[in-house]
Order: structure tokens, then sequence, then C-alpha cells
């Protein structure tokens, strides 16, 4: 017994509503509005035959967004993208492709070559790398006239640019000089962090510096600036790897953290021309029974550097898992773990087994992995060739912190179940009453960007934004001032970080806790802020902190619908609400529905099984959200009565009934109509096609032909004379029937005429 409730207690613990909730993530993490494609917003670019659209680069000062993709470059207009201003091609040689697949590799897809590095230079030019079917190559581009202009001053990009283009890479140019991380060799199997220039300097080659990383992100802090201590700007370097520090029989992926001094030359002797600041340490993001891998990270600086604070998305390193997260770090937690942290260091236990321990002998001085600041400069050490050898095969030996870096408040901002996150950037807007809040736009796996914003512990997710059909991971995330620009394999989106006009209502506007937008009550529609909305904030509506709309006006927009339905019949009643947060609650003449066998209510309608009389009534469909109820439609619903159909298909069937004996009417008058002008001869017969007067002359010597002299006309002169007798004549049967075979023999004879004619 004792067993069992154990057992229920730890379920309990690990339940997922706990996870969610010790976590401080809340229920809000459901996206609030899920917006289609059709319904974005958004301009897509994409261009025939050309793939991979996962290179950025942002020319503010051009207006444009200078896009890598498949063997081509191009120039969009910023506020437009489908408005595609130049375009450049550069395509692997025949010779290069071959040679590619000489090597093994994919000739149609792994052989080409793949935009992977796009950077801005002090010149305006850019500097452009590229996979160039496995020989990673760069060159200058400069925009001219309306033209990218490619100048052919290829450079070899080993290093720089990697090999695969399924390889992850970062890089950076920091005043002027280019930072990277990525592979030196084809198989991927020479790791480095290098920076490219005349005084080049890269990583050690050694398990313990880089054990099978995916590099993630690279971001230039600016500490040397105002630094107290005289320190020097840091490059701070994100990937995961295989642990070597776990004691285990399988590969224990991290996340990880490193960092670099930007004045940093290499040692004297030890570790020339590589990093002697290079530290590293585990990034924490703190899902319990989780191991999630760091996916991508956006660093924002709000002041100074010690404003400083990185985002980062993690996925499960298992598929099984089904959780994503957001952390967020900051710089002076950072700072803390690799100043007055402790090392850790490999200690060998047997002869090929070695067991990392946290280090607890003396540390050198200078402190190593510091940058040359104030304190090694009262030591007489100026630069890095200076620094004694000690410090630096400390260094070179033991590069891993023993503590981990914390996510800020020990806990992620958002957990998210059952969606993939892949990238993330982060926006700061302005609210009605001038606080800055930091929106988060996170990509997914599944093609879609959730925006998301935290308010004091409590994360929001506004709005979860479908953007490519069929769906597509997102790849790359870019932010302008005012727009969003989305990448994947197959395109390019262009999305408003600002799309109040989706708020229809005062309820969805201010409930939203968007802090672009408000309800302007003067306007009567959901404006984004701006700064005369500031001046005149009592006439605008917007609640963040905690969704107070008690201030909308009181509306009705729901619509009246009659309905009728056959005895013992499904009837589906629609009913959707603004917000996937809200609580559908329907009533049946003012009285509330309850599930039943008659009645299931589902999130967009209401289902009644086998109708009967008692269905009949007034239904409305309500939607309460944050305790603000809004009605959305009302239905009176009426059953269909065995007499009102008798009576019904009585007056249909007396209605046919009409119609037929108009119709035979009409129809003798016109046979009447016709005969009568047939014998008046004001219309031609079939057979005759002369003149009014010579037929009825003929038709007249035709009938009389045959008959006695008694009935014969005295003169044929007198046959078209409205006193003619003839009319007057009767016939009998057999009359009639030589009359007929008369009128047969002309008409083959007159045909036999026209036919010579």
């Amino acid at each position: 017994m004792m067993f069992l409730l154990a057992v229920l207690c730890v379920l309990y613990v690990w339940s997922p509503a706990t996870l969610t909730g010790g976590l401080g993530s809340t229920p809000n993490t459901i996206p609030r509005k899920t917006v289609a494609i059709r319904s974005n917003g958004g301009r897509l670019f994409r261009e025939e035959g050309v793939w991979n659209y996962t290179t950025m680069l942002l020319r503010e000062d051009l207006n444009m967004l200078i896009l890598g993709a498949r063997e081509a470059i191009f120039a969009l207009d910023l506020d437009d993208i489908t408005v595609k201003k130049a375009m450049v091609n550069w395509p692997v040689t025949n010779k290069e492709q071959k040679d590619c697949s000489n090597k093994g590799k994919d000739a149609a897809n792994d052989c080409k070559n793949y935009i992977r590095i796009l950077h801005k230079r002090n010149d305006d030019r850019m500097y452009v790398c590229g996979t160039k079917a496995f020989i990673p190559t760069c060159d200058y581009m400069s925009y001219a006239d309306g033209n990218l202009i490619l100048e052919g001053k290829q450079e070899d990009g080993k290093g720089k640019c990697p090999f695969d283009p399924s390889q992850r890479y970062t890089s950076e140019i920091v005043d002027g000089v280019l930072y990277s991380a990525t592979s030196l060799n084809f198989r991927g199997l020479e790791p480095v962090m290098m920076r490219s220039s005349e005084e080049s300097i890269w990583t050690e080659f050694s398990n313990t510096w880089f054990n099978e990383p995916h590099f993630i992100h690279m971001a230039h802090i600016r500490e040397g600036e105002s630094n107290p201590e005289g320190d020097d700007d840091k490059i701070y370097l994100f990937f995961s790897e295989t642990a070597v520090e776990y004691d285990s029989y399988t590969k224990v992926d991290v996340s990880r953290i490193a960092r670099v001094c930007k004045g940093d030359l290499g040692g004297l002797r030890t570790l020339q021309r590589k990093w002697t600041s290079f530290l590293k340490a585990r990034l924490d993001c703190p899902i319990p029974n989780n191991n999630l891998l760091v996916q991508d990270v956006f660093h924002l600086c709000p002041g100074d550097w010690t404003t400083c604070v990185f985002y980062a998305v993690f996925t499960p390193q298992l598929d099984s898992s089904q959780y994503s997260a957001v952390c967020a770090y900051k710089i002076e937690d950072i700072q803390t773990v690799f100043s007055k942290g402790k090392f850790k260091a490999p200690v060998p236990v047997e002869k090929s087994f070695v067991k990392w321990l946290v280090y607890s002998g003396d540390v050198p001085d200078p402190r190593p992995g510091t940058c040359i600041d104030n304190h090694a400069r009262k030591m007489g050490f100026t630069k890095s060739l200076d620094l004694p050898d000690k410090t630096l095969q400390f260094i070179k030996d033991k590069p891993l912190m023993d503590q981990a870096v914390k996510a800020s408040g020990e806990k992620p901002l958002l957990v998210k179940r059952g969606t993939a996150f892949t990238r993330i950037v982060v926006a700061t807007a302005m609210a009605l009453n001038r606080a800055s809040h930091q929106v988060m736009f996170i990509g997914t796996k599944s093609g879609s960007v959730l925006k998301a914003v935290n308010y004091d512990g409590e994360m929001v997710i506004m709005e979860e934004i479908q953007l490519f059909e069929p769906s597509e991971p997102v790849k790359i995330l870019r932010l302008s001032n005012t727009k969003l620009y989305v990448g994947s394999e197959v395109g390019v989106v262009q999305l408003s970080i600002s799309e109040c006009g989706r708020y229809h209502t005062c309820l969805d506007c201010v409930l939203a806790r968007d802090p672009y937008c408000g309800w302007d009550l003067n306007a009567d529609q959901c404006s984004a802020i701006n700064g005369t909305h500031r001046t005149r904030t009592s006439t605008v509506i917007q609640s963040l902190s905690d969704g107070d709309a008690s201030r909308c006006p009181q509306t009705d927009n729901s619509k009246s619908v009659s309905v009728s339905f056959f005895h013992d019949n499904t009837v589906k009643l629609w009913c959707q609400p603004y917000s996937n947060l809200a609580q559908v609650q329907w009533q049946l003449n003012g009285q509330p529905i309850k599930a039943s066998n008659t009645f299931q209510i589902l999130s967009d309608s209401l289902m009644i099984f086998n109708a009967s009389a008692d269905a009949s009534g007034r239904y409305t469909c309500s939607s309460v959200e944050r305790n603000y109820k809004t009605q959305h439609v009302a239905y009176d619903l009426k059953m269909w009565s065995a007499s009102g159909t008798g009576a019904l298909l009585h007056d249909v069937k007396e209605k046919e009934n009409t119609l037929v004996a108009m119709v035979v009417v009409l129809s003798l008058i016109l046979a009447m109509l016709v005969i009568w002008n047939l014998c008046k001869g004001h219309l031609p017969l079939p057979f005759c096609h002369r003149r009014v007067k010579d037929t009825a002359n003929r038709c007249e010597q035709s009938l009389y032909e045959n008959q006695p002299p008694e009935h014969k006309p005295a003169s044929t002169e007198n046959l078209n004379s409205n006193n003619n007798h003839v009319n007057d004549q009767r016939f009998s049967s057999s009359q009639l029937s030589t009359t007929v075979g008369s009128l047969g023999q002309i008409s083959l004879k007159y045909r036999e005429d026209e036919s010579e004619i």
C-alpha cells in the first residue's frame, strides 16, 4: 500500500500539469489566435527553380533585403519583398560539380553553391561566401546602378563557410574582421572557431575544446567601452556538443556557451596563434526529465552592454520528448560564471578512462581565460603574448567551467508542448503607458511563427501565424523596425509585427494584450499605438498586465439565423469564438446546455443528435474569456411538422396542375391560330414556296380536280373571292380521301418541278 502511494505521488509530481505550472509557465501557452495562411497579411517571395532561402542581410541604408539562396543572391525591396530590385547568379562549374560527385556527394543537391555568409563591410561592400560544391569560397559583392555585382575576387572559404550545406555554422563581422565557427575539412571532423585577419587565430584541435559541436549563434558584446575594470570586448559563441564530463555509456549532448576576447593575439610559445581566452560552460534551461538542446539565440541590448539579454530556443535531444522552451540569460550571470566560477579538470582513472572533476588546486594569476584588463596591466601584461606559460597551459587543458549558466529566474520564459521551436528574434514594443515590453517571434518546425510576450512572469502567446503551405520548417528570422522576414527552403514571407486589424471588437483587441495595439474609442477600431495615442490615453484602451476590458462599450454583434430540421436528424450549429482561450457556452431558451447523449459541445459548434420537437427553440452561443462574455450567434431552431409538410406538398401539387392546364390552353390557342392562318392563306404550306396567290389557285384546282361537275366552281377566277361558295361545301369521307390523295400527288409533282429548277 505504501509503495502504491509513493508511485502515485511521483506521478503527480511529474504530471504535465505540474510541469507547466511548476516552471512558471501558464495555461496561456495556447496561442490566443490561430492565423491561417490566407489571412496572415504577409507577402511571399520565391523564384522558380531556386531553393533554400536561408541567408539574409538587412541593408536598411539601401532599403533592401539581401537574400542568399542556392546559387542565387537577390536584392528585394525591404517594404515589399515581392519587388525584386536585382539578382545575381553564382553557380558551380561542371568540373566542380563532377569533382564533388566523385567524392561521394549528391550531385543534384549537395554539389551546388549554397550561399551561407552575407555580411556588410565598412566600405559598404558585402562579403559573401558559399559552399561551392564542397569547396567553400568567398567573394566581395556590391550594389550599384540597380545591379548586384560579384567582383570575382574569390578567396578560400575554409574555416569561414561550411563545406556541407546541411551543417550548422555561425559568423559575425566585428570591426571589419570576420569571426566564424564551422569546420576546416571536407568531412567536417575539424571544428574551429576562427578569426580571419592578418593575425588569424583559432581554437585548439582537441575534444576538450570542441567535441562534435553544432554551432548555433555568435554575438559581439562591446564590454570594453564602459567597463570599470578595463576589460575587453567579448565574442560569445553558442553551440551544442557531446559532453566529455559525464560518465555515460551513451553520448549525451549538452548546450554550451563559450567566449573569447576580441584583442586576443594568442600565446608566445604555448597556444601560438590559438585563443588564450577561450572558456566554455554548460547552458542550463531547466525542464525536468528533459534534455533540451539550444537551436537558436538572439541577443538584445536595450541600453549599454550590462543590459544585454540572450534569448535562446531549445528543443528535445530525443524526438520522444514533446516540449520546447525559451530561456533568457543575463550578461551579468554569464560574466559571473566565467570570471568567478570554478574549473573542471580531467583526471585519469584508468589507462583508457578519464573522469572530469571540479578542479580544487591553485589557479594561476592572471586568471586563465581572462582578457587583458587593469589587473593584468598592473602585473606587466599588456597583451596575450605576454601571458605566462603556466596560465596558458592551464586554459589549454581545462577550458570547461564547472558551474552552468542558469536561466534568468532559474526557469524558462515559455514551455510549449507539441511544437518544435527552430528560430527566435525579439523586438521591443513601447506600450500606451510608455513601458517597454520584449515581444518574441518564434519560428517552428511546422512552418508557423508564434508571437509572444512575458508580463511579470506570465507568458502570453498572442498569435500563431501559419506561413507555408504545405508546411516547411522556419530556417531563419530577421527583424526590422516594423517587419519580420521568415525564410524557409521554399520561400520568404514578410509580415508586419503589428497587425492590429485582426482584432475586430474592443473586447478582442484589449484581451489580446498586444503591446502594439489598443482600442481607439474615437475611431471605433483596434489601432497600432503611436505617439498621438500616448497623448490622449483617455480615448484609447490598452491593458497588458491583466487584460482589463471593463472600459469597452457594450455591444451585441450576434446574428440571428432561422434553421429548420427534420425529425431524428443530426443538427450542427456553428459558433467560432474570437479566441482559442475562450470557453464556449451554449444556451437553449436562456438555459445552459450541458453535454449529454443529445448535445455534444465542440470548440466551434454544437451537435444535436436525433433531434426531436423538444430540440426546437432559441439557441445562443457565447464565449467567456477572462470573465468577459461575448455573444456570437443566435439560432431559431424549428422542426418541420407532418401537417405542414403535407400542406406544402398539396400547394406544390396544385401549382403544378395549374401550370399544366395553362400550358395546354396556350397550346390549343396556338394550334387554332396556325390552322386558321393556313386556311386563309396567310401562311404558306411547307410544300408551297411561291406567292400566296399562285399557291391558293393551285390548291383550289387540286381540290376539285376529281370532283363531279356539279361540285366544280364555275370559274377559277373567283376562287379567292370572299363570296366563293366553295367554302360552304361539305365532303363525305370518300371525297376527303380523294382530296388527300390529290394533295399528295400535287406535293410530289411540285417537288419534282422544284428540283428541276
